[in-house]
C-alpha cells in the first residue's frame, strides 16, 4: 500500500480503532488493529520514512503486505482501547502477535466472588479454560491489552463512571491494617461507598460490558435503565446514570492520549536505581524493575551501600556508581532494555560511565525533578526506547521503595540505640 492510497479510505480526523487489511469479501485477513487520537494522523505516519527506524520491521512488512483500511470511530481514546482489544481478541492479527507470547499481554478479569473485584493480570497467571489465576476464580477475562501503563490508566478513569474494587485479596478478607485501608479508600471515592449489592453488581455488569467493548450496547442499557428509575421515580438512581452516560462520551483520557504515539512497541524491561540516606548514614541503594508497564516487584534488589574505594557513603554519585558495578556482577539477573536514575546530566553521565567499564551498551535516561521533587523533565527516553511515562513510572517506583527501606533500616538502628 501506497501513501496516496489512503485518500479513498476516507479516515476521519477523530478518534477511533484502525484494522490493516489484505484482500477482499471471504478472503479478506486482518493483518493488524491500532487505536488512534486521531485516525487520519495515525493511519498517515505508518507511511513516514522514518518508520523501520520508529516502529521495526515487523510494521513495514504489514504496511507492505496490506491492501486495505478499516476504521470505527469512538467518542473518546479510552474506548478506543477496549474496542482494539476487542479485535485484538477477535482477529488474532498477525503483525500485533506475531513473535511475542501471548501470555506475556496483560487482561482485565472479574473475579467470580461474591463482592467481584476487577484486576489487571498477565496472561501467563491466567487459566482461561477453567477461569481461573491462581486460587482465584474468574468470571470473565478481557483483552488481550498490548500496553500495562494503558491498561491501568484505563481502568482508573472507567472506576470513575462505575466504581469497583481492586484489593489485592478478597473484600472483607484480611487484617485490621488492610481493612482500614480499604474503608480509607472509600471515604476518598476511590472504593465504592454506600452502594448496595445490587447497585454494586450493576456496576460490575457495567464494567464488564465497556472492557469487552460492548459500549454501544452499555449506552442502550443505561439509558433504559435510566428511564425505567425515572418512572419508579427513583430520581437520584436516574441522576447518577444521566452522568455516566455523559461521562462515557467526555472521559478526560488525556493519559491516553500522550501514550497512543507507543502502541506499536511492547513496553521494555527498564531497571531504575535510586539511593536514599540521612547525612551518610543508613545508606540504602535499590534497584527496581518496571516490565510491559508494570512493577515487577519479584525482581527489586536493595544494596546497603558501603561505600567502596573509600568513598563516602554521603556521596550521591559514588554510591550510584557502586550498586551499579554491583548489580553488573550479576549476570544471571536479566539485562534491561533501559536503565533509568534519578537526577540530572551528571548522574546519567556517572552510570554511563559504569556501563562502558563493563563493556555494556545498554542506554541510560535521567528524571529531572523540580525544587518540589517533581519529574520536571526525562533526559534520554528517545535515545533508550522507553516512553517518558515509564521512565517516570520505574523512578517513582524506585524512589518510592528506597525511602521505604531507609526508613526502616533507620528505626531500627534507633530501637537499638534506645
Amino acid at each position: 500500500m501506497q501513501r496516496s492510497d489512503l485518500t479513498k479510505f476516507e479516515l476521519p480526523d477523530v478518534p477511533g480503532v484502525y484494522l490493516f487489511t489484505q484482500g477482499k469479501g471471504k478472503s479478506k485477513k486482518v493483518l493488524y488493529v491500532g487505536k488512534a487520537t486521531s485516525l487520519r494522523d495515525r493511519v498517515r505516519s505508518y507511511f513516514d520514512i522514518e518508520l523501520i527506524a520508529t516502529r521495526g520491521p515487523r510494521i513495514v512488512d504489514m504496511v507492505t503486505q496490506a491492501d486495505g483500511v478499516m476504521h470505527e470511530t469512538t467518542p473518546t481514546v479510552l474506548e478506543a482501547l477496549v474496542r482494539e482489544a476487542a479485535f485484538i481478541r477477535r482477529y488474532d492479527p498477525p503483525a500485533n502477535t506475531l513473535g511475542k507470547d501471548g501470555k506475556s499481554f496483560l487482561y482485565a478479569v472479574i473475579t467470580d466472588e461474591q463482592i467481584p473485584r476487577v484486576l489487571a493480570i498477565r496472561g501467563k497467571d491466567i487459566d482461561f479454560e477453567n477461569l481461573q489465576a491462581g486460587d482465584t476464580k474468574l468470571k470473565a477475562t478481557y483483552g488481550p491489552f498490548p500496553s500495562g501503563f494503558q491498561l491501568r490508566e484505563a481502568l482508573r478513569l472507567i472506576r470513575r463512571i462505575f466504581p469497583f474494587y481492586d484489593t489485592a485479596r478478597p473484600v472483607g478478607e484480611g487484617n485490621k491494617h488492610l481493612q482500614a485501608k480499604v474503608e480509607f479508600n472509600r471515604q476518598i471515592g476511590q472504593y465504592p461507598k454506600d452502594m448496595s449489592k445490587s447497585e454494586y453488581m450493576r456496576s460490575i455488569r457495567n464494567v464488564g460490558m465497556f472492557l469487552a467493548g460492548n459500549v454501544k450496547a452499555l449506552r442502550t442499557q443505561l439509558t433504559k435503565d435510566m428511564k425505567a428509575a425515572a418512572k419508579a421515580e427513583n430520581f437520584e438512581d436516574a441522576a447518577v446514570m444521566r452522568r455516566q452516560l455523559f461521562a462515557l462520551d467526555h472521559v478526560q483520557d488525556v493519559s491516553l492520549i500522550k501514550e497512543d504515539r507507543s502502541e506499536d512497541k511492547a513496553a521494555p524491561r527498564i531497571e531504575a536505581y535510586d539511593t536514599a540516606h540521612l547525612s551518610g548514614t543508613n545508606a540504602i541503594g535499590v534497584m527496581t524493575v518496571v516490565e510491559n508497564g508494570l512493577t515487577m516487584k519479584r525482581d527489586y534488589r536493595t544494596f546497603k551501600i558501603q561505600g567502596r574505594g573509600g568513598k563516602s557513603t554521603n556521596d550521591d554519585i559514588a554510591s550510584l556508581k557502586e550498586i551499579l558495578s554491583r548489580r553488573l556482577g550479576h549476570p544471571e539477573w536479566p539485562m534491561p532494555r533501559a536503565i533509568v536514575v534519578d537526577g540530572g546530566k551528571t548522574h546519567k553521565k556517572a552510570a554511563e560511565e559504569v556501563l562502558a567499564q563493563y563493556e555494556i551498551g545498554i542506554p541510560v535516561a535521567a528524571v529531572v525533578k523540580d525544587e518540589k521533587h517533581r519529574p520536571r523533565e526525562v533526559l534520554g527516553a528517545v535515545r533508550a526506547g522507553i516512553s517518558e511515562a515509564d521512565a517516570v513510572l520505574a523512578n517513582s517506583e524506585a524512589h518510592r521503595f528506597s525511602i521505604t527501606l531507609h526508613r526502616k533500616a533507620r528505626n531500627k538502628t534507633m530501637r537499638k540505640g534506645a
